[in-house]
């Protein structure tokens, strides 16, 4: 079976991640007699180096023309980079945004799971950790705080500056049907997530949602203020199946759920339209820090690309065989730096990619 996929390795430790990925995309080509087309597309500051721009048409064309795309990171050092000394609009961040829109992915899968063999990374207690989790964050994203209106400007002699937040109901409602279809598969649970004591847009996502909820009578719904979800995270994780929420509350709210598995290292990511397209790519950021230097855990952007293989190409027996690779590996005892407890054997970007590749074997 043939497929075209768009590689868009990034910034920061991007490059690294997304090689390891296709090293594994590759070997599963090879052991289940498929073709996949590959084409590389700039994104964020790589795009600003070469185009001056965080993103092109050309690029979005591309992307558009593929079954699917796998993105590692984009970004940089906020402090030092000089992309961060151009106007918000052509930051490296804005390409990521802009892409999302013209692709209308609106709605962002982020699974948190806690392998077994990973118990000892995790910061929490034992008792905390039970038998472990499995919760899906549900994240809607192309609205919210981050393409609302905003401006800066001075009142009163003062620098003030403002975001706005918006949503109507049919973005809501769509990210909500998203939710409930994706629970019917798991567990039956979805916890949606708002701040209704106080925000417009959440007391109307809360109504819609429950409107939805009466479609899904076998789903059990409960809504959660995000500042208590954010404590509940840490306090019983295993409580949570799928959590639906806003953009912004998604955003936070799973890069606090990737440190409860032990490393964001570890965490994938899906971003849907209607259709089955879509752009998968690891949930952490570039890293810039250890850009370069063979640390980078490829494990995340690895099992994003299994997502892609399941959700957009319907090769479900070979995602299989890619997320039954991570778990060969790690109870192998192999890890990356992030991950890396006593016992273990540390490994580099490059000798991880290919223990994972090696277990598809």
């Amino acid at each position: 079976m043939k497929h075209k996929i768009v590689l868009i390795p990034g910034d920061g430790i991007g490059p690294e991640i997304v090689g390891e990925a296709k090293k594994v995309l590759d070997q599963v080509c090879q052991k289940y007699g498929h073709e996949f087309e590959y084409e590389e597309v700039l994104l964020g500051g790589a795009s600003i180096d070469v185009h001056g721009i965080p993103l092109t048409d050309d690029a979005i064309a591309t992307a558009k023309s593929a079954d699917a795309v796998l993105m590692g990171s984009i970004g940089g050092n906020t402090a030092t980079s000089p992309w961060y000394q151009l106007e918000p609009s052509k930051r490296p961040e804005a390409g990521l945004l802009r892409i999302r829109k013209e692709l209308n992915l609106f709605a962002n899968l982020r699974p948190a799971y806690l392998y077994s063999q990973l118990k000892d990374a995790c910061p929490l207690r034992a008792d905390i950790i039970g038998d472990g989790f499995d919760m899906l964050i549900m994240r809607e994203l192309t609205g919210g705080l981050y393409f609302g209106d905003r401006k800066t400007y001075e009142e009163n002699g003062l620098a003030t500056a403002m975001d706005t937040l918006v949503y109507n109901e049919a973005e809501i409602r769509r990210i909500a049907v998203k939710g409930f279809e994706i629970a019917k598969k798991r567990r039956n649970k979805v916890t949606s997530v708002d701040k209704a004591n106080v925000l417009d847009s959440s007391r109307l996502w809360r109504k819609v949602v429950e409107e939805v909820a009466a479609d899904y009578p076998d789903i059990e719904l409960e809504h959660m203020l995000v500042d208590n979800c954010a404590m509940q995270l840490v306090r019983d994780p295993g409580q949570f199946d799928v959590i639906l929420t806003e953009n912004m509350f998604g955003d936070i709210l799973s890069d606090e759920a990737s440190m409860v598995t032990g490393s964001i290292g570890m965490l994938s990511s899906a971003s849907l339209n209607e259709t089955k397209f879509g752009l998968y790519e690891p949930s952490h950021g570039s890293a810039p820090d250890i850009a370069g230097q063979d640390k980078a855990n490829p494990i995340a952007t690895v099992l994003s690309a299994a997502m892609m293989l399941r959700y957009s190409l319907d090769l479900d027996k070979e995602a299989d065989a890619v997320e039954q690779a991570v778990q060969k590996v790690l109870e192998q005892g192999y890890r990356t730096v992030d991950i890396m407890s006593d016992g273990c054997t540390c490994v580099g970007t490059k000798k991880m990619g290919d223990l994972l590749a090696e277990a598809i074997q």
